[in-house]
């Protein structure tokens, strides 16, 4: 087989993306069925791939549609789960684009973290361009969102746990977040909120502490948490410090955020406490392939995320039909798209076209085919929107060319991770939902003209970590 044949399925999805006129559910239809055509579509490639694409898979939807399920339950809620306009103070500004935000964004994923930040701006004062661009800040710690299902995909294409990726991820978002935070100011700045220099003295001693405490989640803990704990830690004594909140309001607060305070505290409990993590994770659990993470029902974050929103639908008496059906209706499609690209990256490795384009790389470029990990994963995470899809289309590619090049797979899997989950904030999925919820009338170009700087600070510190690995001396 040619590289260019091995090469042709990847190339006809990014062509199909870039060019608007295909979804990424059509176009990873389309790199499905070509993958098969081109790897030959043997019996026994297929019988021994395609089982283990779909088990894969499964772990993935299970969290899509309960985290979407748990939303939808969540706005079932009504009136009680909305809360009173608030006066925009730098201070507030910073927790509900770093913390608040994120959190959502952590636990339940696929966008539903920037709207709730982009209710909460307008809660704010906050209206326009300027809410677009900080609400995107909503997706800064996108590595763990969807309690880290697209790092988990990376993780296994990768042949790595799940933890050390995450962590290589983690020491890779501090100098991604303070880039971030030099734009936060700038933009909102333009948004009419002015930044002392104190308050930024402020600001970046909670952002230190924030992804320091990311860092020792991963370290210490489950990857699905290392986003959801730190941040819900550091909202809540924010609130309590900021806010002095008397009975009343805290009463207020815990009604508004029950069903999350529940998810978290259920989350941390099972991956932290270690009797209860020792009963759970091994109970019922089913690991059918050695090289994927086993399914335990009960440990699984889907379990937590169905039994609560089921609570919160009796408690708010609505109706659990039509929970099901806007569910299915939200859900559909972004199970659909990581079906077909997990399955199309399992193809990939199993017939040995990764592995083939990456020698093919390393014999026409050399070492410096390594710079084209970050622009490759900013690709991918810009035309997907999700962190599963592009390390499903391309961290087997990433990875092969890594061991081809001698270079660690475990830090180029990081890199490739950071950049393509950083990148779907930018996403014109992102941007068009930005737009209709704030109905902006500005076109697609106007808006990216003011967000392309976000695009800076994953691409410059993707770049910069291949440059390390290629010319730092051998350890």
């Amino acid at each position: 087989m040619s590289t260019f044949l091995a090469s042709l399925p990847f190339l006809l999805v990014l062509a199909l993306l870039a060019s608007g006129r295909a979804g990424a559910l059509a176009a990873g239809i389309v790199g499905l069925v070509a993958t098969v055509v081109v790897s030959g579509g043997s019996a026994d490639l297929l019988a021994r791939e395609i089982p283990a694409g779909l088990w894969l898979s499964w772990q993935v939807i299970t969290i899509i549609a309960t985290g979407i399920f748990f939303h939808r339950c969540q706005q079932a809620r009504g009136a009680a789960a909305t809360g009173e306009a608030l006066a925009v103070t730098p201070r507030r500004l910073w927790s509900v684009c770093f913390l608040i935000a994120p959190f959502a964004e952590s636990v339940t994923g696929f966008g539903v973290g920037y709207m709730i930040a982009l209710a909460t701006l307008q809660r704010l004062g906050l209206r326009g361009l300027p809410a677009l661009l900080l609400g995107l800040y909503s997706q800064s710690l996108v590595p763990w969102g969807a309690l880290a299902i697209g790092t988990t995909v990376g993780a296994t294409l990768a042949g790595l746990p799940p933890n050390q990726l995450g962590l290589g991820s983690a020491v890779l978002q501090v100098p991604i977040h303070a880039l971030y935070l030099l734009l936060y100011w700038r933009f909102a700045a333009e948004a009419g909120v002015r930044v002392p220099f104190a308050q930024k003295l402020d600001d970046c001693a909670w952002t230190i502490a924030l992804l320091a405490l990311v860092w020792l989640a991963n370290r210490y803990g489950d990857v699905e948490i290392a986003g959801a704990a730190p941040t819900a830690l550091l909202a809540g004594l924010r609130f309590w410090r900021d806010e002095q909140p008397d009975a009343s309001r805290v009463r207020a607060m815990l009604r508004i955020n029950a069903p999350y305070i529940a998810l978290t505290i259920a989350l941390c409990a099972t991956r932290l406490v270690q009797p209860l993590r020792d009963l759970l994770k091994p109970l019922w659990a089913l690991k059918p392939y050695d090289n994927q993470p086993a399914f335990a029902p009960l440990y699984a974050p889907g379990f937590w995320l169905l039994s609560i929103g089921c609570v919160v639908i009796v408690l708010a008496r609505a109706s659990p039909g039509r929970v099901l059906a806007e569910t299915a209706r939200s859900a559909w499609r972004s199970c659909a798209v990581t079906l077909v690209f997990v399955l199309m990256a399992e193809l990939y490795v199993g017939s040995g076209m990764a592995q083939q384009i990456a020698e093919a790389l390393r014999a026409t470029v050399g070492r410096g085919a390594a710079v084209a990990v970050p622009l490759f994963a900013g690709v991918g995470g810009f035309l997907t929107g999700g962190g599963s899809a592009a390390n499903a289309m391309l961290m087997p590619m990433v990875t092969a060319l890594a061991r081809a090049l001698a270079l660690d797979p475990a830090w180029i899997a990081a890199i490739q991770n950071s950049v393509c989950t950083n990148l779907t904030m930018l996403s014109p999925i992102r941007i068009s939902m930005g737009a209709a919820i704030l109905s902006l009338v500005a076109s697609d170009g106007a808006l990216y003209r003011r967000a392309w700087p976000l695009a800076v600070p994953p691409l410059v510190v993707g770049v910069a970590a291949v440059a390390l690995l290629l010319y730092a001396p051998a350890s």
